[in-house]
């Protein structure tokens, strides 16, 4: 096993990365409150680790379990009105700690749901996918889709503790743990040049599974995370970097529908326009740009969007959370390993942009 500290003062938690730590009760023991746990879990997860996570903490404290159906869909407010009423039924009280058992969805949602039941309880992030545990498990952001947008209704939630069980990712399917991926290069993209070029030497290695490439991809992306996050918390600067992509990504997803594309996919797509465009912008060399390309399509990830109208895109643009003034940021490349924040993009080479990968 493996572990680091998100350096936060009062709120620091540690994240603990290695094979068979759920079954380890002294990792989750320092994290809990002194009130009952909610076990937070989906339809397809749940009968996969809730059982072996019943058991770890079995006899530590009361255990409520809320199984919720899998997928994007249940990132909404009726989801988590569904929760709440479970765990009011219960008796779930404010020394209670909710751990998030699943992938992003269920971490985004039971944060969310820990953040604001009784005005905000404990919770453990227990991530079981690639993507969860690279970036979703980690920062504390939390929340919920809407219809005119993805992770419109959120909060900021840091978590106690993750507890990321590599032997998770044996049962994730091919396409889950690829999507996952997208992150991890997005980390070498955004601060760390060094991790990019490890991943171009050691893809096949990673996507055969190998052990130590995957605890070094997880430990170097949660450690890249970790670092930014302690010195912008609540992403009044800084922490911006960490959605280099998902400008687009969001757009995508919510112009095809939320589920369509998983949301590594829509990012990977994303990644590759946010480097085109800042390849227009004489940002970033060609070179770089090829790079990138190759490296995410040998990830076996999408690179081209669907061919809506470019407004359609624009429109989701418009409201994304980065938006200043009516006017669209986006996280760009000055070469690899160095990412910058700006809204002065001209329209025209963003829509060349959209017109180039969008088939």
């Amino acid at each position: 096993m493996t572990s680091l500290q998100v350096e936060l003062g009062s709120r620091s938690y540690p994240i603990h990365i290695g094979s068979g730590i759920l079954h380890e009760p002294e990792l989750f023991r320092p994290a809990l409150r002194s009130g009952p746990i909610v076990l937070l879990s989906d339809d397809q997860v749940a009968p996969l680790y809730l059982g072996a996570l019943r058991e770890t903490l079995r006899g530590e404290r009361p255990i409520t379990e809320i199984v919720v159906p899998a997928g994007e869909g249940s990132k909404s407010l009726a989801q988590v009105e569904t929760v709440c009423g479970q765990m009011l039924a219960a008796g779930i009280g404010r020394d209670a700690t909710l751990c998030a058992l699943g992938g992003g969805v269920i971490g985004d949602l039971g944060g969310f749901v820990a953040a604001i039941y009784q005005r905000g309880i404990a919770f453990l992030q227990v991530p079981t996918t690639l993507l969860a545990m690279v970036d979703s498990s980690v920062g504390g952001k939390t929340g919920v889709n809407h219809p005119l947008g993805k992770n419109m209704i959120g909060a900021f939630h840091q978590p106690r503790a993750v507890i990321a069980d590599l032997d998770t990712l044996d049962s994730l399917p091919e396409r889950e743990f690829r999507s996952g991926l997208a992150e991890v290069i997005k980390y070498g993209l955004i601060n760390d040049p060094g991790f990019f070029a490890w991943m171009e030497e050691n893809l096949t290695a990673i996507l055969a599974g190998d052990s130590e490439a995957l605890v070094h991809v997880v430990h170097s992306s949660c450690a890249n995370k970790a670092a930014v996050v302690a010195r912008d918390e609540l992403e009044g600067g800084l922490r911006a970097i960490l959605n280099y992509g998902h400008t687009f990504a969001h757009a995508i997803e919510a112009a095809t529908g939320f589920g369509t594309y998983l949301h590594g996919e829509a990012v990977a797509i994303g990644m590759v326009m946010a480097a085109d465009l800042s390849r227009r912008l004489d940002l970033l060399r060609e070179s770089e740009q090829g790079q990138i390309f190759r490296l995410i399509q040998a990830a076996g990830l999408p690179t081209h969007a669907p061919r809506l109208p470019a407004e359609e895109y624009l429109r989701y643009m418009r409201i994304d959370k980065k938006a200043c003034g009516g006017q669209i940021r986006f996280i760009l490349l000055r070469g690899i390993g160095e990412a910058i924040i700006t809204g002065d993009v001209p329209e025209a080479a963003l829509r060349q942009t959209l017109s180039a990968f969008t088939e």
